[in-house]
């Protein structure tokens, strides 16, 4: 039995006639008979009652209708539906993120164009350190991660690319000596305390912090590490250190909480897209092709 025989039976059984059924399939009569005969006694039951002047259906043929009916749905559902996945349209995305990300609104226009583009997609958000997306990535873990290292510091076995970056900026007290100054360079920063983030945490701004102090001549004195960037802000304004972290962050509002611009020009942190190295899927071609659709609205990268 093939789905042409259900599509003739179909056919038949709601034109009640074959000869206007041959004219609706676009075949002429005589094949359609046959096929009609072929598909009965495959089915061992007669579907119609052949008379000169009318065509009626039997009780089996009734029966039959449903079924053959619902299986021609079916089949075209299928039809549908492996179109859609193969267009990256349907699946499931599972989506790494770095904890500062969502402070961010280009984060915000990425999830929501993605959504409106590919609504049937199964979209799985995971916040986690930059490191352990590397990880969950080779591992087949994770299909798409968002992460804050340059895109030169892919490690083996994942590709990246930089769609971002985000203006850093120093956390302190509006008490403190530099609050007034508006912007500060790192050198100005040289008899500071720092608070940062643990080097197992998988975020590269221990590293930032560390090279643009090198570049400003000295070594960051690190007096507090803190696993949250939330707890970096609280800790700076109760005066324990200075915090370097990405300006989306300036939404947390504490109080007595002040953002200071760095007039360095490196002073900057990347937002890099990585994927595991080889062809994406298809769902994840989908979403790099939002991405970058967001990326050049953006003005051709994704900033804060």
């Amino acid at each position: 039995m093939e789905l042409r025989h259900l599509r003739y039976f179909v056919a038949v059984a709601e034109a009640l006639s074959f000869t206007r059924a041959a004219e609706r399939l676009h075949i002429a009569q005589p094949p359609l008979s046959m096929q009609i005969r072929a598909l009965e006694e495959e089915l061992g039951a007669a579907l119609f009652h052949r008379t000169k002047r009318r065509v009626s259906l039997t009780a089996a043929g009734h029966a039959f209708l449903l079924r053959a009916r619902q299986i021609l749905a079916d089949a075209e559902t299928a039809r549908d539906e492996v179109g859609r996945a193969a267009r990256g349209e349907l699946g499931r995305l599972r989506i790494g993120f770095t904890s500062s990300l969502p402070y961010s609104p280009a984060f915000g226009d990425v999830l929501r164009a993605y959504r409106a583009a590919c609504p049937a997609v199964d979209v799985q958000l995971r916040e986690m350190f930059t490191r352990d997306q590397f990880d969950a990535l080779r591992r087949d873990a994770l299909d798409v991660a968002l992460v804050r290292q340059p895109a030169e510091s892919a490690p083996e076995g994942v590709t990246m690319r930089e769609i971002g970056r985000d203006p850093l900026r120093i956390v302190t007290h509006t008490a403190h000596r530099l609050a007034a100054a508006g912007a500060v360079s790192m050198a100005d920063l040289r008899d500071e305390a720092f608070i940062t983030f643990p080097s197992d945490a998988g975020t590269g701004l221990p590293a930032m912090l560390a090279r643009l102090c090198r570049e400003a001549g000295f070594e960051p004195r690190v007096v507090q590490i803190a696993r949250e960037a939330t707890t970096q802000i609280s800790l700076a304004v109760a005066g324990l250190g200075l915090a370097l972290l990405p300006a989306p962050l300036e939404c947390v509002k504490l109080p007595r909480a002040c953002y200071l611009p760095i007039r360095d020009i490196d002073a900057a942190f990347p937002l890099c897209v990585a994927t595991a190295s080889g062809a994406p899927n298809p769902v994840v071609a989908g979403f790099l092709a939002v991405l970058d659709a967001v990326t050049a609205q953006a003005g051709g990268v994704l900033s804060r």
